[in-house]
């Protein structure tokens, strides 16, 4: 039976989130109905309802939920009622990407996570006085009481951990993570420099701190931010509204450059400068995204000397092996998630938007 459940809305682009009466179908074979416990609030899920994605509005978003399953579909074998689950993204399972342990490079990644609204058979999984609206975001559309969910999205997690403390998992944080760890792999001795201290910048910073690297350095504009950074690990920070950041690098590197960049913001003037802040050999990784069609230039000579400069999707993560570790260090204090998050009830919404765009919360997460 179709189960109805409260939602949050975005009508249109621009639009606010707003709380409305959902229908969600039965869930197909390879799909979960879960009651959702928390979901964290993501810049991608502001970006989309603002209009910056294809994305079919009215459409319920919601990317970084956390749950207790309450039913399955007939051909899955994963997870079952009662289980703790972090949702993630989503994939096909049979593509080249998939086979490899990379499903955030999934062939069907953009139509099944961002730009499609519905499942790969073209249905819909969420409707409203009989109009399909869109959903299956990230295959969860999680900013509701209770989600369909995609068999790929879903991370079965210790139940002893408070799902509220790790919601940020499924998208942010394993990013930021992901990108020390799975992309830049820092050696001994190695600096690190984090472009932008938001939930993704700071989770680069943790994931930094527990590596061999020795310099890391965190770049922002905001002061409370930066003196979070250097709290969480980081061991220098650059006011990037008061230095340049190649000389601020270059000093706090001896001339010699970052080894690792991890550029989160996406404006593509940091992240040249990045690029120029980089030792020979040393690797840039783009995880800020800015609008569709942006370019940046580079100087190719200053490339010559091994520098990459590598893209960035979820961290490169297999979330079925990667969340359930993160979820480990967070349970014996190993990844201070409690320092990003602020909790607020499910139908302030609005509020926890508010206060991420001015900056007063880090990783906002729901609570229902």
């Amino acid at each position: 039976m179709p189960i109805t459940t409260r939602a949050a809305v975005v009508e249109s682009a621009g639009a606010p989130f707003t709380l409305s009466e959902v229908v969600l179908e039965d869930p197909a074979p390879h799909e979960a109905v879960v009651r959702l416990v928390a979901a964290g609030l993501c810049h991608t899920d502001l970006g989309v309802a603002g209009g910056g994605l294809p994305f079919p509005l009215p459409g319920v978003l919601g990317h970084e939920g956390a749950g207790v399953v309450e039913a399955v579909g007939s051909a899955v074998t994963g997870v079952a009622p009662g289980d703790h689950v972090v949702l993630s993204f989503t994939s096909c399972g049979d593509c080249r990407n998939c086979h490899g342990g990379h499903p955030a490079y999934c062939a069907a990644w953009l139509p099944l996570n961002l730009l499609g609204g519905r499942r790969a058979d073209g249905t819909g999984t969420v409707s409203r006085d009989g109009e399909v609206l869109g959903g299956h975001f990230f295959g969860q559309s999680s900013f509701a009481e209770r989600a369909l969910v995609d068999e790929r999205s879903l991370v079965k997690v210790d139940p002893d951990v408070p799902l509220a403390s790790i919601a940020p998992l499924g998208c942010g944080v394993q990013t930021g993570v992901g990108a020390v760890w799975n992309v830049l792999k820092p050696t001994a001795g190695a600096a690190v420099v984090v472009l932008g201290a938001g939930a993704v910048g700071l989770s680069a910073v943790m994931a930094a701190a527990l590596s061999p690297a020795t310099t890391i350095i965190a770049v922002d504009r905001v002061a409370e931010r930066l003196e979070l950074a250097r709290e969480l690990g980081a061991t220098h920070t650059v006011d990037a509204g008061r230095a340049t950041l190649g000389e601020a690098v270059a000093e706090i590197t001896g001339g010699q450059g970052a080894d690792g960049v991890v550029e989160t913001t996406g404006n593509t003037a940091v992240l040249r400068q990045g690029v120029d802040a980089l030792a020979a050999r040393g690797t840039l990784v783009v995880v800020g995204a800015p609008p569709f069609g942006s370019e940046v230039a580079l100087d190719v000579n200053g490339l010559l000397g091994g520098k990459r400069v590598v893209g960035l999707t979820l961290g490169d993560s297999e979330t079925q092996t990667f969340i359930p570790a993160l979820v480990e260090m967070v349970k014996d204090g190993r990844l201070p998630l409690d320092r990003l998050i602020g909790v607020y009830p499910f139908a302030d919404i609005e509020r926890a938007v508010r206060d991420m765009t001015a900056g007063k919360t880090v990783k906002p997460v729901l609570v229902f």
